[in-house]
């Protein structure tokens, strides 16, 4: 296998198709495949290699979903429980019905409760500005900030229809991280680096780029409609942030992350043996918490930060408690419910707990569903399922 995706990422860097990718694999033992290849920002001397840092951006969920998990196990959270019981704004906000004359909002009150399962699973009603024009809308009308500006006033934006009525993907994780801190006590960076990436040994994980990291870290770079790649270091999260968003904001290496994918193959438990996560939890992360609802394909609203993102034809996909779960077997090889997820920037990951086997695969490029790099990605997966 090593010899086959060494040549499929060179080539893609050689090609000009990415500026530079990082890619690991593991198994349930231990990584089983590591490299990277090109150059962390183009124009400069660095090389792209796996001790790279990265934007992981939505990838971040699943960290946060761990944590949420946690609290859920130790009874401070429940799934089912009305959220405003956490946090009240949870229980004031609105369903927005469309807007008037002059462009203002009307909105109503929802005809259920939020709970953490909604959040979690995305069928809050909560959206993004990058796949919703309502949502940019109401920010515009409004003088709410953008989501990734990490202030308190971006998470107040309205639903778009009655939790539990559809799947639409947004800020509902940011919420949940926020119901970690409440039950907590401590900030979400704070907690995650005491109770998930401290004991899986994610040392270059965090919200707050060290100077060490910053010493390794890429850039993001914009693809333009001709297909060229241009640096743009202003892309990524505020390094003084008024709230960490359990979303989005992490910054990671692939191999880092790669011990999180492990966690998830070990029934909870770290390389070091130390139970994370209950099995009955992990089994229950797992599996589609979001009864019949169904995820669709999303339409960008901002096209410079990500394109459409189709789902592949044919294939049945719902959530668990942060993931994407394909209910029937993946081109690439990748068995029937199977876990997975990407951020912003170009970066991808799978766990397939069935075969004991899972990936992470990491280029900086918007806009998302990169012509480029998301075909890479299924390549390189497909490499590694051909050689298992």
């Amino acid at each position: 296998m090593q010899a086959e995706a060494n040549k499929l990422l060179k080539d893609a860097v050689d090609a000009g198709d990415v500026p530079g990718v990082v890619a690991c694999v593991t198994d349930r033992s231990g990584t089983t495949y590591e490299a990277g290849f090109g150059k962390r920002t183009l124009g400069e001397p660095a090389d792209m290699t796996p001790d790279t840092v990265v934007w992981i951006a939505s990838m971040t969920k699943a960290i946060t979903g761990a944590a949420v998990m946690q609290q859920v196990e130790r009874g401070h959270l429940e799934l089912d429980a009305p959220a405003r019981s956490v946090l009240r704004y949870l229980g004031e906000v609105e369903v927005l019905e469309g807007f008037d004359d002059a462009g203002m909002p009307r909105t109503r009150a929802p005809r259920r409760e939020i709970t953490l399962r909604h959040l979690l699973t995305h069928t809050s009603g909560f959206s993004y500005e990058f796949w919703n024009e309502n949502i940019g809308s109401y920010q515009q009308a409004t003088g709410i900030p953008d989501t990734n500006s990490c202030r308190n006033a971006a998470l107040t934006t309205p639903l778009l229809f009655d939790p539990g009525e559809r799947w639409d993907y947004g800020i509902g994780i940011d919420w949940a991280g926020k119901m970690v801190e409440a039950v907590s006590g401590q900030k979400l960076g704070v907690y995650l680096r005491e109770n998930v990436l401290d004991p899986l040994g994610m040392t270059d994980t965090a919200f707050f780029i060290t100077p060490t990291m910053r010493e390794r870290l890429a850039t993001v770079h914009r693809r333009g409609i001709d297909d060229s790649l241009v640096p743009d270091p202003d892309l990524g999260m505020p390094q003084q942030p008024e709230f960490e968003a359990g979303g989005g904001g992490l910054y990671a290496t692939v191999p880092d992350y790669l011990r999180f994918v492990r966690m998830m193959l070990n029934e909870g438990r770290t390389d070091a043996g130390e139970r994370l996560l209950r099995p009955d939890t992990v089994k229950r992360m797992s599996t589609n918490a979001m009864g019949d609802l169904r995820v669709r394909p999303l339409k960008t609203a901002i096209p410079s930060l990500s394109n459409d993102f189709e789902l592949p034809p044919g294939l049945d996909m719902q959530w668990g408690l942060t993931f994407m779960i394909n209910n029937s077997a993946m081109p690439t090889g990748r068995s029937a419910g199977s876990l997975s997820w990407a951020g912003l920037a170009n970066s991808y990951y799978w766990i397939d707990q069935s075969r004991g086997i899972g990936g992470v695969y990491a280029t900086q490029i918007v806009p998302f569903a990169d012509s480029k790099s998301l075909p890479l990605y299924a390549a390189f997966e497909a490499i590694v399922y051909d050689a298992s």
